[in-house]
């Protein structure tokens, strides 16, 4: 995601701090557990709040060895991607029901419309949690949480950067094709370029291109889909290391791109030019 959720959509900003407290009428905090949903190690909340309603709701639903949603209601709040401190609203939850099984789906959970609806997926707020846990009585941190903005419309997945500012991991990247977010495709279907893969852990560069009827944008969905594009060398470290390892350090950037018009042996030309100055043939993983 951008710097935060806020810069992602077009949005309301609050010039002076709104104490959430003014914003949550007649739900009672200490009827509520706080979910201060965090990074799982695969996937980034805020991208699941924004592509799936159904996995949203699963994550809100999941007990650990605690009976930690042991209240009324859950108050669920979504991790920024880049600023720890920024959440995205995902809703007021009501707990139906709950068995004792840990590690499973153990709560039956509604959400309260009629309980902040409006402004899920578009309510900002910053709050800094207590060391690391992420299920809290409400009423113990409110005073702490306050209103950053409210966004125009509900959060759907993280803004174009511009063509020179993509520097994403496959995870990322996987997320803009699946939920097609339109301003990436509609930005870079139509260009060809020279990209570049790091693998983050190791430092090794795959230098490729997008040429012919393929703009950048096909070539990314191809990577999302295998991971590795048809390379030799990323299906081989896709096969030592595994799927998760590719999408959590396989980072892609654009070094160069054109209109459509450009010819093909033009791109072609630069993406040899890339992989001599990146040495990418000597110590990286292009085998040509």
């Amino acid at each position: 995601m951008a710097k935060d959720v806020t810069k992602s959509i077009g949005s309301l900003r609050l010039m002076t701090a709104i104490p959430l407290r003014s914003l949550i009428g007649e739900l009672d905090p200490a009827e509520c557990k706080l979910h201060c949903a965090v990074f799982n190690g695969t996937d980034h909340p805020i991208d699941v709040l924004a592509r799936s309603w159904d996995e949203w709701v699963a994550w809100n639903r999941w007990r650990g060895t605690r009976d930690d949603f042991n209240r009324q209601y859950i108050f669920s709040l979504a991790r920024d991607r880049n600023d720890p401190s920024r959440w995205l609203f995902g809703g007021a939850f009501e707990v139906l029901a709950r068995r004792p099984t840990p590690g499973e789906g153990s709560y039956d959970i509604a959400l309260r419309e009629d309980l902040m609806g409006a402004f899920v997926k578009r309510l900002v707020v910053q709050f800094k949690p207590p060391g690391r846990a992420v299920r809290l009585n409400m009423e113990t941190h409110l005073h702490q949480i306050e209103v950053v903005s409210i966004l125009e419309q509900p959060y759907a997945g993280e803004a174009f950067p511009g063509h020179d500012r993509i520097n994403h991991t496959l995870r990322v990247l996987e997320v803009a094709v699946k939920q097609d977010w339109h301003d990436w495709r509609g930005a870079l279907q139509n260009m060809k370029g020279v990209y570049v893969i790091h693998d983050q852990e190791t430092g090794q560069p795959y230098v490729g291109s997008a040429y012919g009827d393929t703009g950048i944008w096909a070539r990314l969905c191809e990577y999302v889909d295998s991971l590795h594009g048809g390379n030799v060398a990323l299906r081989e470290l896709v096969g030592q290391k595994g799927p998760d390892y590719a999408r959590a350090n396989l980072r892609f950037a654009l070094l160069e791109f054109w209109s459509m018009r450009a010819a093909d042996e033009d791109v072609l030309r630069r993406e040899s030019y890339w992989k001599d100055v990146l040495l990418s043939r000597r110590f990286g993983l292009n085998r040509n």
